[in-house]
């Protein structure tokens, strides 16, 4: 099989190639210089080119702040670009995994979301990664649409890497306590997206670290697990004062994930255990 992964240059896309190069699948890594995918000539150029059997979308716009003000570039890319591949991988025959997210979700309530839940998204973000989802359902047969959440990994920015950023010139800081998640391991999706794409068992579905947190209460655990002494101060929502609305609840139902014989990711601690020892490694090597 192969396999063509947009958005390399993130932490998802990044870790997705490792993972597939690991098992020794015929790859193919994709950014925005080799395919922008919201050229949809482009697009149907390098597809064609690649002739791949699959591919994992992970290249995205996800400034969910700075979409407020950009809308019209994050539709660009989420949903042009997100219609664009799917064009082409219907006009091929291949099979497409689409990466979403719990902001698809209003997060209102206290239960986890389950794959068909109703969709509301609040945030310009979080609309057009549903309509790349509707996108996806309209043109293909054969697609996956994975909903991830609070994602972390060692290529890219991320709310890790940020604490302990701030920690170095901080001693105190304000984190949200009233959001509601799981900090979920890039490497952890990406060995549950391999698995994925080798089957045919379509379908949306939701990945996240097993275990339930507040922003606050992940930021507690960065600072333990890295040894730093920061006060963090737990803050409401409205105190803190994004620019975009965010999701109070974004808690996700794995079950179909087991029903459909895949396995559910590990915890949200251990994944940051190892991902902590994988940026230390890097640092050390750089």
């Amino acid at each position: 099989m192969k396999v063509l992964v947009t958005g390399v240059g993130g932490q998802l896309g990044h870790d997705v190639v490792k993972e597939l190069v690991r098992r020794g699948m015929e790859t193919v890594g994709t950014d925005s210089s080799r395919m922008d995918v919201t050229d949809g000539e482009r697009v149907a150029r390098v597809m064609e080119e690649e002739k791949p059997d699959a591919v994992i979308h992970c290249a995205a716009y996800t400034a969910v702040d700075a979409a407020e003000d950009n809308e019209m570039l994050c539709r660009k890319v989420n949903v042009d670009g997100t219609r664009n591949l799917a064009t082409a991988c219907k006009r091929q025959g291949c099979k497409m995994i689409y990466i979403s997210t719990d902001y698809v979700f209003d997060g209102t309530g206290e239960r986890p979301w389950e794959p068909g839940d109703v969709c509301h998204p609040i945030s310009v973000y979080g609309c057009s990664k549903y309509e790349g989802e509707l996108a996806v359902q309209e043109l293909l047969e054969k697609y996956f649409i994975v909903r991830v959440t609070w994602t972390f990994g060692v290529n890219g920015k991320n709310f890790v890497k940020t604490m302990l950023r701030l920690a170095r010139d901080h001693e105190t800081l304000r984190v949200v306590n009233d959001q509601f998640g799981s900090p979920t391991y890039t490497a952890d999706l990406a060995v549950l997206l391999a698995d994925m794409v080798s089957t045919d068992k379509y379908g949306i579905y939701h990945a996240a670290s097993e275990g339930i947190c507040s922003w606050y209460e992940f930021a507690c655990a960065i600072f333990k697990e890295s040894g730093l002494s920061v006060q963090v101060l737990p803050v409401t929502t409205a105190e803190y004062g994004a620019r975009a609305a965010r999701p109070a609840n974004s808690r996700l139902s794995k079950e179909k994930l087991v029903e459909n014989g895949f396995g559910k990711l590990p915890s949200w601690q251990d994944g940051l255990e190892r991902y902590l020892e994988e940026i230390q490694t890097v640092s050390d090597q750089e």
